[in-house]
């Protein structure tokens, strides 16, 4: 299901007529006038609301004899919320574009000349500023505190601290044997 899909059928039901149509029609198909006069709506106005709910993909018509029956697309309310948020967006690559911009703009902000000019106050771009030192460092390799300390030192004089945030951010983890990147 489409954002645009998602929106349209949490409009309807969002309407108290169209959930109460969407109920009637879930214990058996009916056709218009049979919907008005159980919910006390004129048949104008139930075909009104049947329509925006076709429109939603909610229900589907069929015609047999004289009538126009209508049914609900039981398929459509199988989805999970969860799938529906899950979906890939049609927005997704314009918001890893605007993460990328915002990303530079933090390393453009504090890292002059591979020099870090001062540890950002702010977690969200320290974490930015972490991740890209952690670029300094080989996967899978265990390094020795010394040799931590002076990849860091490298980008910054304070090189305890941002190697404590390392840690406490979960970019690298260490033991007796050393530091060493996190697999993520």
């Amino acid at each position: 299901m489409t954002d645009m899909e998602a929106i349209a059928l949490f409009k309807c039901l969002a309407d108290k007529s169209r959930l109460h149509i969407l109920k009637s029609l879930a214990a058996e198909d009916m056709y218009v006038e049979r919907l008005a006069e159980r919910l006390g709506l004129t048949a104008p106005t139930v075909s009104f609301h049947l329509k925006k709910l076709a429109e939603a993909g909610a229900v589907r018509s069929y015609k047999t004899q004289y009538y126009t029956m209508y049914a609900l697309c039981s398929d459509v309310f199988m989805t999970r919320m969860i799938d529906i948020l899950r979906e890939e967006s049609e927005e997704a690559e314009q918001q890893e574009q605007r993460d990328r911009q915002y990303r530079q703009k933090v390393l453009d902000s504090f890292i002059v000349y591979g020099r870090l000019k001062s540890i950002p106050a702010q977690r969200k771009k320290k974490r930015i500023v972490l991740e890209e030192i952690c670029r300094s460092f080989q996967k899978g390799r265990i390094y020795t505190e010394k040799e931590v300390n002076l990849i860091i030192a490298d980008f910054h004089d304070d090189f305890c601290t941002l190697r404590r945030d390392m840690i406490s951010e979960r970019l690298m983890e260490r033991d007796q044997r050393g530091y060493w990147l996190t697999e993520e």
